[in-house]
């Protein structure tokens, strides 16, 4: 299955998605949430009960809807770095014994297809598609052959990173929480129409229609089932928490010259089989004024 939270002009809803269309969940068959949460917290049943309550409806085109964030509240966001061998190696670092995690903070956090911020302070704007695990079931140490099905569904993510403040210090966290630079969605799709884990699905970043990154989800040193054990030993996974797999190469400071992201450019972030993420980039100074405006 496939769901988006969207806006269709005058409120925001759930859907399911098939092909180019988008059958409306909330407001049927008693179904009244307005994100994703509650079909996750639900379970499977829950799950059940939304797909037939939108076939209860007709149709919108999916096109004429606007993306909107999975979560009206986010639980935990968090993201691993330096997954990708060749990553690693572009960015300096010696390969890792265990995986490099930092966490991202909601307000970072933006939909698709909404303006992504450069901010004012920096020139060094970098994009980073990534894998986006949201777990359906949580637990605490949980097995490695028991891990996947904790997972609700994948989404796509542009990991914006301000390359400069990121490099501040050892921890990542200035670098990665910059407002409205972290876009996630549209779609989120359901394990069963996937590969185990996601894997061996096409994973690739284009600037401005440039492929800038193309790789391949297999390529992760620390699959999806080895992450959510990983992480389970040292805190409770819950519903609609997201975990972010990290990127391969070919990010924009890595490349000579370097590769950095400005107002009136657009960035797409795609893995097969799930969505492409689309964003324009806006200044600092745009953006405010814009909100002024509205």
């Amino acid at each position: 299955m496939r769901f988006m939270v969207a806006r269709d002009g005058q409120d925001t809803a759930l859907y399911v998605v098939e092909g180019e269309d988008a059958y409306r969940v909330t407001g049927r068959g008693g179904m009244d949430g307005t994100d994703l949460y509650g079909t996750i917290a639900g379970g499977p049943a829950q799950t059940a009960a939304a797909v037939e309550a939108a076939k209860s409806g007709a149709p919108v085109p999916a096109a004429s809807l606007s993306p909107a964030l999975p979560f009206n509240r986010f639980g935990k966001i968090l993201c691993l770095g330096l997954n990708y061998v060749d990553h690693v190696k572009e960015g300096g670092y010696e390969i890792p014994s265990y995986p490099a995690m930092f966490i991202r903070v909601p307000s970072s956090m933006m939909a698709a297809g909404a303006p992504m911020i450069k901010p004012d302070c920096s020139d060094r704007l970098d994009y980073e598609v990534e894998l986006m695990v949201i777990i359906g079931r949580g637990g605490r140490h949980i097995r490695e052959e028991d891990a996947l099905g904790h997972v609700f569904g994948y989404t796509v993510f542009n990991d914006g990173s301000v390359r400069d403040y990121q490099r501040k210090t050892h921890q990542w966290t200035p670098g990665k929480n910059f407002d409205a630079t972290g876009s996630l969605g549209p779609i989120i799709v359901t394990p069963d129409e996937l590969p185990a884990g996601a894997a061996g699905l096409k994973i690739q970043s284009r600037l401005n229609g440039q492929v800038m990154q193309d790789a391949n989800t297999s390529d992760m040193m620390w699959p999806v089932a080895k992450t959510i054990a990983t992480v389970s030993e040292f805190m409770t996974l819950e519903p609609g928490d997201l975990i972010a797999m990290g990127t391969p190469p070919g990010v924009g400071h890595a490349r000579t010259p370097p590769v950095f992201m400005f107002p009136g450019d657009v960035v797409e972030v795609e893995i097969e089989n799930i969505c492409t993420c689309s964003n324009p980039v806006v200044s600092e100074a745009d953006a405010a004024k814009n909100e002024a405006a509205a």
